[in-house]
């Protein structure tokens, strides 16, 4: 669900599981990160700050 949600930032690997691309979040895309990281099953993925 969470690489359906960011498709720009977030691939499913060989097993399922989300790979997200390095670096930060484009402003742009803020808000489906912010989705897709409520989506994502067993919390596997999570934003922060730096």
């Amino acid at each position: 669900m969470c690489a359906d949600l960011l498709p720009e930032l977030v691939r499913l690997d060989e097993w399922g599981y989300p790979v997200v691309a390095p670096g930060p979040v484009p402003a742009e895309l803020a808000a489906e990160a912010r989705a897709a990281a409520a989506a994502c099953p067993a919390l596997a993925l999570r934003l922060r700050k730096d």
